[in-house]
């Protein structure tokens, strides 16, 4: 193998929008619930980045992660922006599974604490957000990054502005 050897990963998204006006017309469960059950379909970034939700309650996401090469930095270990981004989106949507039709939010701050290296050979991944508080205009929650055997890879918590959605 020569360091001019190509590699080439093809993503396929819906447009966007559909799931913007949805999320406008519908209360965060029943948007979230609605992804899992293919009425509506995962956002782009999930297919970008490679995850999956799986599991949607009150205040609570689950996600399937699977490590690509994609998604590697210089050092061979998956980027830590890729590993942020899964953490930011199902903190990010267990906020959203608890926001009534017509309130939004948008990420204020994260922090994430990487633990262990990510790389293809660790598997598939377990990530998971829960909600600490939800406010009138704040919110915070918690993720976590586990491997099969809840061994801990990332860790992460958020707080989100809530805010009223616009209707059009």
């Amino acid at each position: 193998m020569t360091l001019h050897d190509a590699r080439e990963r093809i993503v396929q998204w819906t447009d966007p929008q559909e799931l913007a006006i949805a999320a406008r017309t519908m209360s965060g469960q029943a948007f979230l619930n609605a992804m899992l059950t293919g009425d509506l379909p995962h956002p782009p970034i999930c297919h970008l980045v490679g995850v999956v939700f799986d599991e949607v309650a009150a205040g609570y996401i689950g996600a399937s992660f699977s490590p690509h090469e994609s998604q590697y930095n210089p050092i061979g270990t998956v980027h830590g922006g890729a590993i942020s981004t899964v953490l930011d989106s199902v903190v990010g949507c267990a906020v959203h599974s608890m926001l009534p039709q017509g309130r939004a939010y948008t990420t204020l701050e994260l922090k994430v604490n990487m633990l262990r290296a990510v790389r293809t050979e660790t598997g598939p991944l377990r990530a998971t957000g829960r909600v600490l508080h939800l406010g009138r205009q704040t919110a915070m929650a918690e993720g976590t990054l586990c491997d099969a055997s809840g061994k801990l890879y990332a860790q992460a918590t958020t707080t989100c502005l809530v805010f009223d959605s616009q209707t059009g």
